[in-house]
């Protein structure tokens, strides 16, 4: 048996930030993964000779000085990415059903009040007073400004987003703009938090970017300082049980062996962790709580390869949703889906000026894989679902098409090859058991009950990932923070964070 200081399971971001933060302390750590590809939501798939990201398509806050673009210069990797700055005038551009207008929301607050006062004469004063809401929300969050001290999240955690919006402006066209990216969260009217919302569009008003080549540059560079440190990982190998004496978890076992250690980390889904650990101390009241914590929706995407030279580049994502439906995009019918889509350009290296493939994706719920669910396949094992699956994904993919052709005419003729995934290949690949997008839905009705704690009740295991504060490459790095800092006793590594 293999022995170290710290065991991590699953290779997220979460997880390679806290083997990163702790080998660079001094421990000996190693990574679990069971795929082949590291990174989780990092992980990229190639199609025709083409890069597509399974979950990465554009990342905010790595300007210099500001919380990710930090985080990564203490992690070593943030000279080694290859990374592009988004459209300065419309990092986002938001469509609303048969409005025809482009509604851009620009980098920097200052541009992005301007440009969008443009288009809502005379709710400049509104539009200021909801960006220097969004500014107080996130300044509530200290680990976010990579402070220690600080701010009342718990204040302002019972906000919700949709009556929060409606609060600064009575115009329904300019609330739906500042809302219109909301499946960057999967939000829902009736409970998404307001600091959800002002967590993440903070981020990406104050800059957005773009991976060249795709987001799994991230892992690997992770994994490449991680091996600098002395830390380990192990692909191929899943994680099949915590095991437990009364007191702690002991060892964890896989089909590779058992690695024993004196801490772990689990990067898996909290559900998935507690099914495969036995203990006395994780109470059936704690079970039950995490188990029926509802999880955001799923997502359908379609991946586009393009003829050469036939669709404009675009360094900004369109999101569109259908009018007056921006807060309800997950009640759908099977005959008015998707009601809204996020949409995401790479850039021909031959050809700079064209885009050479297109991904689209909406919400679905994971109930429309019932007649599947027990199936499993990834290109490492598994089988192939059968044809009436192959039905399904070719004429949804023709429903959300149908969609995006409403707004981009002729975007089919431009089409070489479309491939597709399911909330079925995200439960597979990336781990969630249903295919959620985002983990744990937020509720601002009830916060504390999606409340999180890296600490579990066994006392040398702890939880990192999207299900603690925020989901995204930002929040999930936070999450390892968090997790490093609860582990170590000591907050240290923020102020060596902050001024590296």
């Amino acid at each position: 048996m293999q022995s170290y200081d710290v065991v991590i399971t699953g290779s997220g971001m979460g997880g390679l930030v806290c083997a990163n933060l702790l080998a660079a302390e001094g421990l000996k750590v190693c990574v679990l993964e069971k795929n082949n590809q590291a990174g989780g939501n990092l992980q990229t798939f190639v199609r025709d000779k083409l890069i597509f990201d399974s979950g990465v398509h554009y990342i905010g806050g790595l300007g210099k000085g500001q919380n990710l673009y930090q985080i990564f210069r203490y992690l070593g990797i943030m000279d080694e990415l290859r990374i592009e700055q988004m459209d300065p005038d419309g990092f986002d551009k938001i469509l609303i059903g048969n409005d025809p207008k482009v509604y851009n929301q620009a980098q920097g607050y200052e541009s992005f009040i301007r440009n969008l006062a443009k288009d809502f004469p005379g709710e400049e004063n509104n539009i200021q007073r909801y960006c220097d809401h969004i500014r107080h929300i996130c300044a509530q969050f200290p680990l976010y400004n990579l402070q220690i001290d600080g701010g009342n999240k718990t204040s302002v955690m019972s906000e919700g987003a949709e009556e929060t919006i409606a609060s600064f402006t009575s115009n329904p066209k300019l609330r739906a703009v500042l809302a219109g990216n909301n499946l960057l969260y999967a939000g829902e009217g009736v409970r998404t938090p307001f600091y959800v919302h002002a967590l993440i569009l903070n981020s990406y008003i104050e800059s957005s970017w773009k991976c060249i080549r795709g987001g799994s540059q991230i892992a690997k560079q992770l994994i490449k300082q991680l091996r600098a440190h002395g830390g380990e990982l192990f692909r191929h190998t899943e994680v099949t049980r915590f095991v437990c004496d009364n007191e702690k978890v002991t060892h964890v076992e896989t089909n590779n062996g058992n690695f024993a250690a004196k801490q772990f980390i689990s990067n898996i889904s909290p559900v998935h962790t507690l099914a495969m650990t036995d203990s006395p101390l994780l109470k059936e009241v704690y079970r039950q709580r995490i188990n029926h914590l509802p999880n955001t929706i799923a997502s359908f995407s379609v991946h586009l390869v393009l003829q050469e030279q036939t669709v404009p580049y675009s360094s900004g994502n369109y999101y569109y949703h259908r009018e007056g439906r921006v807060w309800s995009m997950n009640d759908y019918t099977q005959e008015e889906w998707p009601l809204g889509y996020g949409m995401f350009y790479t850039r021909s290296e031959q050809h700079p000026a064209y885009a050479e493939s297109i991904t689209i994706f909406t919400g679905m719920h994971y109930s429309e894989m019932e007649p599947w669910k027990e199936s499993f396949h990834t290109v490492a094992g598994g089988t192939p679902r059968g044809e009436a699956y192959e039905l399904f994904k070719k004429r949804k993919s023709e429903q959300l098409l149908d969609r995006v052709e409403e707004r981009f005419p002729g975007l089919r003729k431009a089409i070489k090859a479309c491939y597709t995934t399911t909330p079925l290949t995200y439960r597979d690949y990336i781990g969630s058991g249903d295919g959620t997008m985002y983990g744990f839905a937020k509720d601002y009705n009830d916060p504390l009950k999606t409340f999180m704690s890296p600490r579990t009740k066994l006392p040398n295991l702890y939880l990192t990932g999207q299900n603690l504060n925020l989901h995204g490459i930002l929040g999930t790095a936070l999450s390892g923070i968090m997790t490093s800092i609860t582990l170590l006793g000591d907050d240290k590594i923020v102020e060596k964070i902050r001024n590296a």
